[in-house]
C-alpha cells in the first residue's frame, strides 16, 4: 500500500466481493485477523488471496471476512475457518498459496491443512 487511495479501493473491492455471500446461509465462514500484527505481518494480501479462491471457484455458500485481534501475534498472519457442526480450526503464519490450498483442501474437500494450524505450530 502506497497511499490511502489504494487502501479505500482494496477496502471497496473486499467489500463487493464479500457481499456476494450471507453469512446466515454460509456453509462455511473464513475469517481473517486484520488488527495492527495482523496487517504489519501480511494480513492483507491473506485476506485478498482468501476472497479471490473463493470467488475464483464459486463458492457463493463461504463467507469471507475480517476481524479484529485474534490474541496470538506471534502466529499472524491468522485465519480461522469456522465450519457447522465443527470445531474452530486456527491457521497460523499464513501465506496467499497457504490461503489458496486451505480453500481447495479444507473448504473444498472437507480436510483440515494440519500443519498450517496452530496446533502444528505452537513452540
Amino acid at each position: 500500500m502506497k497511499s490511502l487511495a489504494e487502501l479505500q479501493a482494496l477496502r471497496d473491492k473486499m467489500k463487493n466481493n464479500m457481499g456476494i455471500r450471507n453469512d446466515d446461509e454460509a456453509k462455511a465462514r473464513i475469517v481473517v485477523g486484520m488488527a495492527t500484527c495482523g496487517i504489519a505481518a501480511g494480513a492483507r494480501p491473506v485476506l485478498a488471496a482468501f476472497t479471490d479462491e473463493v470467488s475464483k471457484r464459486g463458492l457463493n455458500d463461504v463467507a469471507v471476512g475480517q476481524t479484529g485481534c485474534i490474541g496470538i501475534c506471534q502466529y499472524e498472519p491468522v485465519a480461522e475457518v469456522f465450519m457447522p457442526g465443527q470445531e474452530k480450526v486456527t491457521y497460523v503464519k499464513m501465506t496467499e498459496e497457504k490461503a489458496r490450498r486451505v480453500v481447495a483442501e479444507h473448504i473444498v474437500n472437507g480436510n483440515v491443512v494440519t500443519e498450517y494450524t496452530i496446533g502444528a505450530n505452537a513452540k
